[in-house]
Formats: C-alpha cells, sequence, structure tokens
C-alpha cells in the first residue's frame, strides 16, 4: 500500500515537473490567468531566452501569486538524489517580503495537502522535512546602507545543481543585487541542472534589473507585461475595468502614474525622453500583424552607419515606408567589402536610394566606390545644419522624425540590442530648435556605439518618397511570373527580404 502511494506521488511529481499549470490546478485548486500560465510554462521551458523571467507589471494583477506558484513548483519537483533545489527570494524591503510573498507561501500550502506534509513554512525559510539543511527556500533582505559588494552578496551562498532565485517588486531593487544571480545560471550551465531568475515589479524606476531587464539586457530576458488596459483582451482580469477607465479619463493615456499603474509601462525619465521601451515594443509588435499592401507603395531605402572604430559595427538598415527588415552587421570590414556588401543588396533587395554617413569622412570610400558603379547614394553629415530649421543639425532631425515614426507607425523587426539604442538617447530644446546629445555621450551611457539605430535614423535623411512607376511594374512583373494570370506559388511578401 505504501509503495503503490509512492509509486503514485513519483508519477504525479514527474508530470508536474513539466506543467506547473496543471499542478496549480490539480494541488492549488486554481486557474491561472493568461499572463500566470506564460510564466509558469516558462519555468520549465529549456530554452535559454527563458532562464531569466520577467515580469513588468500594474497595479495589483497577482504577480505575488504566481511567485508563490513558482517557488513552491520549484521545492516540489525539482532535483535529484542527493541534489536538493535551494533558493533565496529578495525584495524591495525585508518588510514587503514579511507582509506579502511570505504570507502568500503559507496561503498556498495551507490548500495542498502534498506541501503540507512534505516542508515546514517559517518565517524566514521553506524547508524539506526529511533535509532541513540541504532542501530550502529562504528569504533574503538586501543591505540598504551597505556598498555595491555587500548588495551583490545578498544571493550569495547558494550550491546546487538546482538553484532558484526571486526579486519581488524588482523595480526599486539595486541593479548590483542580481550580480549573484547571475553567477548561479552560470554554475547550472556547468553542472547540467536547472537554475532560473524570477523577478518582477511596478515599472517605477528607470534603473535596476527590472528596466535593465526591459531595455540594456532585453535580449537576455524573457519579459512578460501585464497591463490593466480596458481595451486590452489579455489585459490581467484582476484590475477592475471601472476604475482603469476612470484613472484614463482623469489623468490622460500618457500620464505617468497611468502609465506604471494602469498599463504596466515605464513612465518618461524626464521632458526630454526621445522614445519609451514600451513604445518600441509596440512598433515590435507590429511587424507581426503587417500586410504588404500597407508599404509596397513606399520607396526602398537603405541607412548605412560606417564603423568609426575598430569596437563599432557597420550596419545596413532597410526600410520600405511603415516596415524596417532585419539589418545587416558587420564589424572589421574595409571600405571595398562594405560597398561590395551594399552592392549586393541592391542586387537583392533592389534598393532604391541609399544613406550614407559621412560624419568624419568615414564613410567617404564607401560613398566614392558605389559613385563609380553609378549607385544613387546620398552621403549624409551628421553635423551639418538641418533641411528643417526646426532642428539643430542633421543628427537631430532625422532621428526625431525616426522617434515619430517609431511612436506612430512603424514596424520593427525583434531585435532587443535595437531597444535600447533606441530608447538611451535624449534630447533638449535650446534657443528655439531640437538637439539630440552627441553619439559619443550616448555610446559611454549604453556601453556601445548605437550603430543600429544611426542606421534607420539615415533612412529618415530625406522625405518619404513613393516607388518609382518602372520600380513599381518590376516588381509586380516579378511577383507574378510570366504567365501573368498566375501568382509564383513562392511568393512571400512578408519574408525577410534576403539582402540579410
Amino acid at each position: 500500500m505504501i509503495s503503490n502511494t509512492i509509486d503514485r506521488a513519483a508519477a504525479l511529481i514527474k508530470k508536474w515537473r513539466n506543467d506547473p499549470v496543471q499542478m496549480v490546478r490539480e494541488e492549488f485548486k486554481a486557474e491561472p490567468d493568461y499572463w500566470q500560465k506564460k510564466v509558469l510554462r516558462a519555468l520549465p521551458d529549456t530554452d535559454p531566452k527563458k532562464q531569466r523571467i520577467a515580469m513588468k507589471a500594474n497595479k495589483g494583477p497577482g504577480k505575488t501569486a504566481v511567485e508563490a506558484w513558482a517557488i513552491w513548483w520549484f521545492m516540489g519537483c525539482q532535483g535529484e538524489r542527493g541534489e536538493h533545489p535551494k533558493g533565496k527570494a529578495t525584495g524591495i524591503t525585508d518588510q514587503n517580503l514579511k507582509d506579502n510573498l511570505w504570507p502568500e507561501l503559507s496561503k498556498w500550502q495551507q490548500r495542498s495537502e502534498y506541501f503540507k506534509h512534505a516542508f515546514t513554512w517559517t518565517q524566514t525559510r521553506l524547508e524539506s522535512k526529511d533535509h532541513r539543511e540541504t532542501w530550502f527556500f529562504a528569504k533574503q533582505p538586501w543591505s540598504k546602507s551597505g556598498d555595491t559588494q555587500e548588495q551583490a552578496n545578498t544571493l550569495a551562498g547558494l550550491h546546487s545543481k538546482y538553484i532558484f532565485f526571486v526579486l519581488d517588486e524588482s523595480g526599486g531593487i539595486p541593479t548590483a543585487v542580481m550580480a549573484t544571480a547571475e553567477a548561479g545560471l552560470a554554475n547550472e550551465e556547468v553542472q547540467g541542472g536547472w537554475a532560473k531568475i524570477l523577478q518582477g515589479g511596478n515599472p517605477t524606476h528607470l534603473e535596476g534589473p527590472l528596466y535593465d531587464a526591459c531595455t540594456r539586457h532585453r535580449n537576455l530576458w524573457y519579459v512578460i507585461t501585464i497591463t490593466g488596459d480596458p481595451d486590452d483582451p489579455k489585459r490581467s482580469p484582476r484590475i477592475s475595468k471601472k476604475w482603469a477607465r476612470q484613472q484614463i479619463a482623469m489623468y490622460g493615456r500618457h500620464n505617468p502614474w497611468v502609465l506604471v499603474n494602469v498599463f504596466g509601462e515605464f513612465p518618461p525619465g524626464s521632458i526630454n525622453t526621445l522614445l519609451g521601451p514600451e513604445e518600441v515594443e509596440k512598433a515590435m509588435k507590429r511587424y507581426g500583424i503587417l500586410t504588404h499592401e500597407r508599404y509596397e507603395w513606399a520607396q526602398k531605402r537603405l541607412g548605412v552607419d560606417v564603423a568609426r572604430f575598430g569596437d563599432d559595427r557597420t550596419v545596413l538598415f532597410g526600410r520600405q515606408g511603415i516596415r524596417a527588415i532585419q539589418p545587416v552587421i558587420m564589424r572589421g570590414m574595409r571600405t571595398t567589402h562594405i560597398a561590395a556588401r551594399i552592392m549586393l543588396a541592391k542586387e537583392r533587395w533592389d534598393w532604391e536610394i541609399a544613406m550614407i554617413d559621412d560624419t568624419g569622412h568615414w564613410g567617404h570610400g564607401v560613398i566614392d566606390n558605389l559613385h563609380a558603379v553609378g549607385l544613387p547614394i546620398v552621403p549624409v553629415v551628421f553635423q551639418s545644419p538641418a533641411i528643417d530649421s526646426r532642428y539643430a543639425n542633421r543628427r537631430a532631425e532625422m532621428y526625431i522624425k525616426m522617434a515619430e515614426w517609431v511612436r506612430t507607425i512603424g514596424c520593427l523587426p525583434n531585435i532587443p540590442e535595437l531597444t535600447a539604442e533606441l530608447t538611451t538617447p535624449t534630447y533638449t530644446f535650446s534657443k528655439g530648435r531640437f538637439q539630440i546629445e552627441e553619439k559619443d555621450q550616448i555610446k559611454e551611457r549604453l556601453g556601445r556605439s548605437p550603430d543600429l539605430a544611426d542606421a534607420l535614423a539615415l533612412t529618415f535623411a530625406i522625405p518619404e518618397q513613393p516607388a518609382t512607376m518602372a520600380t513599381a511594374a518590376d516588381r509586380l512583373i516579378r511577383k507574378m511570373g510570366r504567365n501573368t494570370t498566375h501568382h509564383l506559388v513562392d511568393y512571400d511578401p512578408l519574408a525577410e527580404e534576403a539582402f540579410v
């Protein structure tokens, strides 16, 4: 009888290990919301991009509950003989952990006979009743008075093949606290176990682990945005639509308080923030629902940012109307090689005009090579006078026009590095004209040159134009083939057009 009970329990745990949603349904008798299921399903997912999970949330959607479910799933379903799971949680304050996450863990434990039988809940730890010293999850506050190194040691001290770190209300936690958690992920890769970081919070700060996950390190994090937008079908159902509409009506959709508490979006850092991360994210989402009829009328143009120094990149960024396509990124290429790659892009994508950065004459050799073969080239010097007198120079003119395009109609390919490059620059309004900060200043704060953003901005160097009649007709012929009553069966107007 005991043997049968153990076998059934082992089978159940094995099933839950691959399906945390089912564990919540069966053991806690709860039905997760849409976004909560995304978090839970990311836990067993072996995709490296889901090793770090960030919940960027509006006010009160139930993120503490999903953190508690994730911790109990980790405690009950991970590990192996001789290798027990260990984890730590930290939060914005020790009191916040004491008042919110820790009672939530107790609440869900009381609904489960398994977790009540196998684990002990205390004010500071969850412990396996059979392995108290080696199988645990601990509450660990960070030191507000400590230096960076002391804060970095907050999550230190765990040694296991199975490690889990949870940062609650991470919007206000110092970046240094994340350092040891990152080291735990490296350890997991070597040992072949399971290690993940889960953080969640309201986007109230333009610094810290949550902001970094959504901007500078977006390529490393699986970011789930939780919204209370009353018009979003995937909104959190725990937020009153009536309340949300009242806040929007009273303060406006772009009010910082509404952005954070209703939409789960970062507020502008200041009045001179060029773009917010949510605006870039929306432009990337538009790309997935784009139809070719909306952009095929427009001129195909190519922006080329030529590398200035050894660690910079040469970038070819194509755009046709509202659609930007996957860029080509090159390193360490000579002038002739860059020109040859632009010619290849002409052959493959049939761009109609190319704008090439010639600031400091770094692009001069490329321009000369392309002029020699008769290609339509526009050299652009970023610091030269703007066409429109509202702007201090060409850089400001191109960047602000690009930002307006991103904010309203632009469709961007999903490139995490581009998010940081578009959200880092700021502008000022001086002597009646807009001014964008210098590239070297952006590079210092970003940690790299904003080559992707510069190349895309170059496609806004001249006013938008329709495709030439000859070019448009030529495209139609290629689509149709010789028999104009039948389309070519392999034509895909939304395919990444292969100059990449």
